[in-house]
């Protein structure tokens, strides 16, 4: 997937082009990464046979053919890890999807380092309006108080991660 010139995306990218223009096309994606947006995207893509499997965890040769020749078939083949982090994606979507778009505002100048009184300042709005925001924001993100971690780290990664759409492991929390 990733190719020249940039080493980046090019690879997906023209994946995606073809599966646009040539809709009768069987792709097969062989990459290193679960790129979350493009797997998405290649999938919700209406076309013909579509593969999506991961390098590392192709180690049989017969079972690698038989996904060839099963998407050359018309089947749609995904890595189970492909599969897995697209529904953790979703999941990650839903929880933004619950937010107002004030709270959203808001867990966005968190993700920017910016402290209550700051947040306060830009939505010209009180702290104590803030801080009722920033509440709304951890509940509706299921981020419950606890030990194990700050839960305006744990917002802002999940605004971040739900911005980027691509990760390139399956943490999420």
């Amino acid at each position: 997937m990733r190719l020249p010139p940039t080493w980046t995306d090019e690879g997906i990218r023209a994946a995606l082009r073809l599966r646009t223009a040539h809709p009768d096309l069987a792709v097969l994606v062989l990459s290193q990464y679960v790129e979350e947006r493009y797997a998405a995207d290649l999938i919700a893509e209406k076309g013909a046979a579509l593969g999506y499997l991961l390098k590392d965890r192709v180690t049989d040769v017969a079972e690698f053919l038989d996904s060839v020749e099963r998407i050359g078939a018309g089947a749609t083949v995904l890595d189970p890890e492909v599969v897995a982090q697209l529904l953790n994606r979703r999941s990650r979507d839903e929880r933004m999807q619950r937010l107002t778009d004030r709270e959203s505002t808001v867990l966005a100048l968190i993700a920017e380092g910016r402290s209550n009184q700051a947040i306060a300042r830009t939505l010209h709005i009180s702290e104590g309006s803030v801080e009722k925001h920033i509440t709304a924001v951890f509940q509706k993100l299921d981020l419950e108080p606890d030990e194990s971690g700050n839960r305006r780290v744990l917002a802002a990664l999940a605004h971040l991660g739900h911005d980027t759409g691509s990760t390139q492991t399956g943490t999420n929390r």
